[in-house]
């Protein structure tokens, strides 16, 4: 079992999106969630081929770029859905209200005891943020 910290471990799961327009949901993900982006790479076209973003809170984090269907690894934008581990759900639902995120569902605490929320990012892709780790 490793010793580091979370901002040290390299991430172990990916989730992977493709996007209408990369560099806006980029700007989103970094702005209203939080994500650090670390990576971001573009095609001769100057559209994003690949981007990486980290969570801050622990070894996981998002791959994405711009539409590409001729590509064999290609996925119709806005259809994910991500569930993400916080610590401190009320803290980021108010940053996300804050930055005028689209509720799906407001922040509650289920009947097992997790505490989160759902948005729709600008794309239509489902995020919800929580507190419950896994059993």
């Amino acid at each position: 079992m490793s010793t580091q910290n979370s901002t040290t471990v390299r991430p172990r799961l990916w989730a992977t999106l493709q996007a209408r327009d990369a560099a806006a949901l980029i700007a989103f993900y970094t702005e209203a969630f939080g994500f650090t982006a670390t990576a971001r790479h573009h095609d001769a076209a100057g559209r994003v081929a690949h981007a990486e973003l980290l969570w801050p809170e622990g070894a996981g984090g998002i791959m994405l770029g711009d539409h590409t269907p001729e590509r064999e690894w290609s996925r119709e934008p806005g259809t994910a859905g991500c569930y993400v581990v916080t610590a401190d759900p009320d803290a980021l639902y108010a940053r996300v209200t804050d930055h005028g995120a689209d509720i799906v569902r407001p922040l509650n605490t289920t009947d097992y005891g997790s505490r989160e929320f759902v948005v729709r990012d600008p794309e239509g892709n489902l995020w919800s943020f929580g507190d419950h780790p896994g059993e």
